[in-house]
């Protein structure tokens, strides 16, 4: 990961949303990425250039093409139309992109499109978040890693956040995953945690 005093960077062609650029380094916003927000916390993963990752709730594109200036490629997973054509924009301009429209909740949809993966990002705004990233482990390679940007009133507005942090802990635990890591985004995003599992190698 690139940081120019402090300010975490990515290095690729700018204007995707109008960003703020160091030179020839986009400025990665907090404000704007949930995963930007993670590692303003010091947690996460290093995107490595030889990694291939499969990104479900892709939206717009504005994270996707601050992972995709890392990574080898990015499989970029949206359902609506509007976001998608915004995300095919930024495609066109970065390679090693491939966008999905898909519903992630329905893997099988786009399997024959993928690889393994090194990294599942997954945020998406649904009910069932994380029975949608265990769906979707199938595609993650052993010693891989998932980052769950859970959305709390997403999942189920009448509960305290913390209720539906622990219930999603607790699915994932109980499908095998190994909990490596948890953060709440506040005050960059309020009521969303960040979890960081782990595939481990002997994982059935």
């Amino acid at each position: 990961m690139i940081r120019v005093d402090g300010v975490l960077v990515s290095r690729g062609e700018g204007g995707v949303y109008g960003e703020r650029m160091l030179g020839d380094l986009r400025v990665w916003d907090p404000y704007r990425s949930k995963l930007s927000a993670l590692y303003h916390f010091g947690k996460g993963i290093d995107l490595e250039p030889g990694m291939r990752v499969l990104y479900l709730g892709a939206a717009n594109g504005t994270t996707v093409s601050h992972v995709a200036d890392y990574a080898e490629v990015v499989y970029a997973v949206e359902f609506a139309p509007r976001p998608v054509q915004d995300l095919l924009e930024v495609a066109r301009r970065r390679c090693n992109i491939v966008p999905i429209m898909a519903d992630a909740a329905q893997p099988e949809q786009y399997a024959a499109l993928l690889e393994p993966v090194d990294l599942i990002y997954q945020d998406v705004a649904q009910p069932d978040q994380a029975t949608i990233a265990l769906r979707n482990c199938a595609f993650l390679k052993r010693g891989g890693t998932l980052i769950l940007m859970l959305k709390t009133r997403s999942v189920d507005v009448r509960s305290e956040p913390i209720v539906v942090f622990c219930d999603a802990v607790s699915e994932l635990g109980s499908a095998g995953l190994v909990v490596r890591d948890s953060t709440w985004l506040a005050p960059y995003h309020h009521d969303h945690a960040a979890i960081i599992c782990a595939k481990e190698r002997t994982t059935a």
